[in-house]
């Protein structure tokens, strides 16, 4: 059984820093795609970014490229998110989440992800 357990959330000031981690276990970690999702109250859950298996791929949502980076551990089971200048709209719950098997590309929709983890909550005051 494939689980995710994401941590690092907070509360930031606007323009500050944080790290998200999303340790995986179940299965081989490094076969596979990994994705960063979020939802904010009353809004649906969107996309972020995702890194390639190997990790020299990855993709982010235009509201994020330049300031968010996604990275791997494939020894430590590991996928990162880090957010840097930080606004008030980035406010939401993140989500790491893995495809059910390995992929060539790098999907971005939620109906191509199939294990989730719980979240952890991301608040930037202004």
């Amino acid at each position: 059984q494939v689980q995710l357990v994401e941590s690092g959330g907070g509360l930031v000031q606007a323009g500050g820093s944080l790290r998200l981690s999303c340790e995986a276990s179940g299965r081989t970690f490094g076969n596979y795609v990994m994705g960063w999702f979020r939802q904010a109250p009353g809004k649906e859950r969107e996309f972020v970014g995702a890194i390639s298996w190997y990790g020299d791929i990855t993709y982010y949502a235009d509201s994020v490229k330049g300031r968010f980076t996604i990275s791997r551990d494939n020894a430590k089971n590991t996928v990162y998110l880090q957010m840097n200048s930080l606004k008030p709209e980035d406010t939401a719950a993140y989500y790491c989440a893995t495809p059910d098997r390995p992929l060539s590309t790098i999907p971005r929709t939620l109906h191509e992800y199939d294990y989730w983890g719980q979240g952890t909550q991301v608040t930037v005051s202004s």
